[in-house]
């Protein structure tokens, strides 16, 4: 290895929730570097959350989180002038940034009147394993599985 790890950069927590997970899920909603804008946002969506099904919304949105998070992907790998898809295992932080990514994407695409109700339409979703996000992390592993045969030139 020709080079330095990289270091990983510490998140601090977010205020309300004092939180790394709910923080992590702000920097990615963020645009423009308008943080402030987007903590406004989640909070509301938490809120809403927790309006509309009576429930803790903080727990609803980790419950949504943990259920979008994918156990396996396929990676391209090139061997003898052929790209095989090989199923492999997600490593833990790859799987939160894969869960947040696609909360917030599949949100992004929603119809409704503000992102924070489009966030929290696709939070309840995802805590009842239904909704778009779920849906990508179904076709990821069914992806995995449909490959299963080049399992072996896992590296």
């Amino acid at each position: 290895m020709r080079r330095k790890r990289a270091v990983r950069r510490r998140i601090t927590p977010d205020p309300k929730y004092n939180d790394i997970l709910v923080a992590r899920f702000i920097n990615n909603l963020m645009k423009q570097g308008k943080k402030s804008r987007a903590r406004q946002i989640l909070y509301e969506a938490i809120d809403l959350v927790s309006e509309r099904t009576k429930e803790d919304g903080y727990e609803i949105f980790k419950k949504a989180l943990f259920n979008t998070q994918p156990q396996v992907e396929v990676r391209g790998r090139r061997i003898g002038g052929a790209t095989y898809q090989v199923p492999m295992e997600v490593r833990p932080d790859r799987r939160t940034a894969l869960a947040i990514r696609w909360l917030i994407s599949f949100a992004r695409a929603r119809n409704d009147k503000s992102m924070a109700r489009k966030l929290a339409a696709e939070f309840i979703a995802a805590a009842n394993n239904e909704g778009g996000a779920i849906k990508k992390k179904d076709d990821t592993h069914r992806m995995a599985e449909a490959n299963k045969a080049f399992a072996h030139f896992r590296w």
